[in-house]
């Protein structure tokens, strides 16, 4: 019985290694897919508030 607690327990650290670089791999690819959502929100914010000051000075004038 011993040895085979020793061989279950070897699975399970097995089970759980591969887990844990999917978990850090699907971290890494959330905090990459942040980044570029944070970008892309910035740069169309950027773009409506120009578009916003273009048109009020067009209207202004």
């Amino acid at each position: 019985m011993t040895g085979a607690t020793d061989g279950d327990g070897g699975a399970a650290e097995e089970g759980r290694r591969p887990s844990v670089a999917s978990v850090a791999r699907d971290r890494r690819v959330w905090l990459i897919l942040a980044v570029v959502a944070g970008l892309l929100v910035c740069c169309c914010s950027a773009v409506v508030g120009t578009l916003i000051a273009l048109s009020s000075g067009l209207l202004a004038a």
